[in-house]
């Protein structure tokens, strides 16, 4: 963990937040017609410079462009950090990371005792609505407080990971515009839409008219898509009554300083973000003042002559939009993904007025007016001593001692909970403080990309080429988490589980800080059936993302249920459930553990559950085939047959290659006496199995095939 020094300022600050950041005043008495509505819209992934109003070279963005002619447009906006969930909380909260602590998308939430915007205008007589595009802003992470929907309900789809679900911007938008035709202002809404971000794959037209750049073709979808939401803003009347914030979250290196996407970096492909803000009532302008996403709230706040919580430590840029000037302060930023999840040297640094300090191993300083690109960095002929002493007075005077309640996504009694079942131990794992120029981002990267390669070499065929350039990269470089993450990966998926094995094994041992190679290490042990060995391996660890991480958990009741403890595997499936209430797998397993728990012990609540579990995964996602088998053994037990015979028909139609439901119907239809259809059906699923099956279960399926044979025979 990182040790910051604490100021007694800092303790000032933290008794404003305990006493005065929550505000209890009562609504100002202001008639509801004068009042401004507000709409937030937060583009992820958004470069500046793909917009015609940044001066985009091939603008298909005359939506966002059209809220510029009418609004403030700011040519110096920049986000605190490359990452959409502490991006956001430093938009609601008004603070930077240092303050809340969220400082990546993964094991982090915010802190409910910290108020949000949609707090402040609740508390205002303000009615308020959240419409989010992907799971980085789930509900589960924090970002709900305030608002009386939070409409995250995007498609859950069972075979892929919950941290890369999403829902198109069509979708949003038009839940948003459903919620807003009901309304009486005031109301503050905030719609966000997650197209840009990678994969990049817009719908058509976008991406044919996009083909050789579907980056662009996701902006320019995102703009149509927001023209229905403005045109339903004006046919509603309340435009000209609207403070309209619009803004990206992050931007997208796109290859730039040889970075894919974003996450790693800090330079200004990432951190540069559009921000305009069209005020009823004030003329477009153009400001070139630097300004960052805490700016956002307490402008809010002086726009609606709302009272501001104490802790805000952005400033209100109310002077710069009628024309002023704010005096220049340091604008803080970091980039901590590659430390907090990988073990790599945390990145952090300021912008004031036109120098950019960036601070790492291999420090960095660059002359925004001349080099906006950062392509020339002037730290190889400055000294670097005072930039660094800035920046530590900078964190000192930012930093809550209160952030690291952060790292919890789980409140105190499910982590109890789980370790009263032997899991979760007490202590932490250790990080490096000190870091060389091995340990730089810079240094890495390169090293990761070429781990990215060696998979893109699979992918075409090359497996050798793949597996050689992995080793290659492990030899030279053994702290490198996806290097051993994508080896292990291409001997599964060549059967070699057990090497697979060996692989994040040694990974582990090099790189003990990685969750991500506990991760693989314990889903590889899953699939290779060594049960016993994942339970004491998360039993053991001392990763308290292990409490709150659904997926991990899954793993651990997979293991348990297999292991014979139904009991205790339905336990850790209601704890992953009560983090994450929309996970179709989770559903499926916690069914098949009733299910086993009421065949076994003759328990009808068990029966019951199991139920109401499958039926639950299949509502969450209708082309899930697993919970359809479930549902149909629990229907045969009940002695409706003709709804077994409906779910697993559904489980044949999802998944033709499914062979337990080939032999459930088979059973079903000779129950039936219908022996032709059964005897097609068990004669497959013998097939289907080429003689894989145990001697006994063979002989069992031979003497079905026989009597079907002899029935229609007759």
């Amino acid at each position: 963990m990182r040790k910051n020094r604490v100021v007694y300022p800092l303790l000032v600050c933290c008794l404003l937040l305990f006493f005065g950041s929550r505000l209890s005043s009562k609504p100002r008495e202001i008639p509801k017609k004068s009042r401004l509505n507000v709409l937030l819209l937060t583009i992820d992934t958004l470069r500046p410079d793909r917009l015609g109003c940044y001066g985009g070279r091939s603008p298909r963005t005359p939506n966002i462009d059209g809220l510029a002619d009418k609004g403030v447009l700011f040519t110096r906006a920049f986000a605190h950090s490359p990452m959409t969930l502490p991006s956001h909380a430093d938009i609601f909260l008004g603070v930077t990371p240092l303050f809340h602590g969220v400082h990546d998308n993964n094991h982090f939430a915010v802190r409910e005792e910290l108020t949000t915007l949609a707090e402040v205008l609740k508390n205002d007589g303000y009615s308020t609505a959240a419409f989010v595009g992907a799971y980085p802003l789930d509900s589960r992470f924090g970002l709900n407080q305030g608002f009386d929907v939070y409409d995250d309900d995007y498609e859950r789809i069972h075979d892929r990971k919950i941290s890369t679900v999403e829902r198109r911007a069509d979708e949003v938008v038009g839940r948003a515009l459903d919620w807003l035709n009901k309304q009486i202002s005031p109301w503050f809404l905030w719609v966000h839409c997650y197209d840009p971000h990678d994969p990049y794959d817009p719908p058509e037209p976008f991406k044919g008219q996009f083909s050789g750049n579907p980056y662009n073709g996701e902006v320019a979808y995102v703009d149509q898509a927001l023209e229905k939401l403005l045109d339903g803003l004006k046919k509603k009347g309340e435009f000209d009554q609207t403070l309209i914030i619009f803004t990206g979250d992050h931007g997208e290196s796109l290859g730039q300083h040889e970075e894919a996407t974003h996450g790693f970096f800090a330079y200004n492909s990432t951190l540069w973000v559009p921000l305009i803000m069209v005020v009823p009532g004030t003329p477009p302008s153009r400001v070139s003042s630097q300004v960052g996403h805490i700016d956002i709230f307490p402008t809010v706040c002086d726009l609606l002559h709302l009272a501001k919580p104490a802790v805000l430590q952005g400033t209100s840029l109310l002077p710069l939009i009628k024309g002023g000037r704010l005096p220049d302060k340091p604008l803080y930023f970091e980039s901590l993904y590659p430390y907090t999840s990988r073990g790599w040297a945390p990145i952090r640094g300021y912008i004031l007025e036109n120098e950019k300090y960036v601070d790492s191993p291999l420090p960095e300083i660059y002359d925004l007016d001349q080099d906006f690109d950062e392509l020339q960095n002037l730290a190889r002929s400055k000294k670097t001593e005072k930039y660094a002493e800035r920046l530590k007075e900078i964190v000192e005077k930012l930093t809550s001692p209160e952030a690291g309640r952060a790292e919890r996504n789980m409140d105190r009694a499910s982590l109890e909970k789980l370790r009263s079942l032997g899991y979760i131990s007490g202590g932490r794992v250790s990080k490096k403080e000190k870091f060389g120029p091995e340990d730089d981002v810079k240094t890495l990267l390169p090293f990761n990309n070429k781990a990215s390669r060696a998979m893109d070499l699979f992918e075409k065929g090359d497996t050798r080429g793949g597996i050689d350039l992995l080793r290659e990269v492990i030899e030279k470089n053994k702290n490198l988490d996806s290097a051993y993450s994508n080896l292990a990966l291409l001997y599964e998926r060549q059967g070699r589980i057990q090497e697979a094995l060996e692989v994040l094994k040694s990974g582990r041992t090099a790189i003990p800080s990685s969750y991500e190679l506990f991760f693989n290490y314990v889903s590889f042990l899953e699939k290779a059936r060594l049960f016993d060995e994942v339970v004491k391996a998360v039993g053991e660890s001392d990763f308290e993302q292990v409490g709150s991480d659904p997926e991990m958990l899954n793993e651990l009741g997979i293991a348990q249920a297999r292991r014979g403890d139904l009991s205790k595997a339905v336990e850790i499936y209601e704890q992953a459930l009560a983090l994450d209430g929309k996970f179709p797998a989770l559903y499926n397993n916690l069914g098949t553990a009733y299910l086993s728990l009421a065949l076994r012990d003759n328990d009808n609540r068990a029966f019951k559950k199991s139920m109401e579990s499958f039926k639950k995964a299949i509502e969450l996602d209708p082309r899930y085939p697993l919970p359809y088998n479930g549902l149909g053994t629990v229907y045969r037990q009940a002695g409706d047959m003709e709804g077994a015979v409906f779910c697993w028909e559904k489980v044949l139609e999802l998944n033709p290659g499914f062979s337990p439901a080939l032999y459930n119907l088979g059973l079903v239809y000779m129950d039936k006496a219908d022996f032709r259809r059964a005897l097609r059906l068990l004669t497959e699923y013998r097939d289907k199995l080429s003689g894989s099956l145990p001697p006994k279960e063979r002989e069992k399926l031979e003497s079905l095939i026989q009597t079907c044979q002899s029935k229609i025979d007759r």
